[in-house]
């Protein structure tokens, strides 16, 4: 008899692998001779939330009670081997990109505070706070960096997380700015001495 095993990503919800390949309210069918015949007496049960909680073998316990159809008890007839199950729950994917961002120079610096997650994302309830730092002033390209801090209800064991800097760019005026420099006069009645 085989005992179930369960794959699953995590999500922030128990997950758990129990019972049997099979298993039916009679018990777990198994054929032989051309006759069905029902194993009873065994338990398998693991549950976990977070990928620590993972389990490679997940013990079968109690003690293996065959019968026939009819439910007559033919243990004694049988060598009943066990294959273990596993529970596996999977590091969730998650990737961090911060905006890209461009307008033309105006003297003041160009900032974009967004920070979208993608991949899977963020299991219910959980994420994280941004700090975005990139800024851009002069014509040019430059990275939208920034840092991130986990929720305290959020686990980092739990996920794979990635990061994507956007990009902010400076481009020059389409229409520059007109100045205009005007140089001092001086007027003045003649003294003989040199002016300026």
């Amino acid at each position: 008899v085989r005992a179930n095993s369960l794959t699953a990503t995590y999500d922030g919800t128990e997950k758990t692998a129990s019972g049997f390949v099979g298993e039916t309210a009679q018990g777990i069918p198994v054929e032989a001779n051309g006759q069905t015949y029902y194993v009873t007496g065994l338990t398998s049960a693991a549950s976990g939330t977070d990928v620590a909680d993972s389990q490679t073998t997940i013990p079968v316990t109690g003690t293996a009670v065959v019968k026939d159809a009819a439910g007559n008890d033919v243990t004694a007839q049988f060598d009943v081997k066990v294959t273990n199950g596993t529970l596996t729950i999977n590091k969730r994917t998650v990737t961090l990109t911060s905006a890209t961002d461009s307008k033309e120079y105006d003297g003041t610096p160009l900032t974009s505070k967004v920070v979208t997650p993608g991949g899977e994302n963020w299991a219910d309830g959980e994420g994280a706070t941004y700090n975005v730092t990139g800024t851009r002033t002069l014509v040019g390209s430059s990275l939208n960096t920034f840092t991130y801090t986990l929720n305290d209800n959020t686990k980092a064991d739990n996920y794979t997380i990635t990061t994507s800097e956007g990009t902010l760019t400076i481009t020059n005026r389409t229409a520059r700015y007109q100045i205009t420099v005007e140089a001092n006069s001086a007027a003045d009645t003649y003294d003989g001495t040199q002016k300026s």
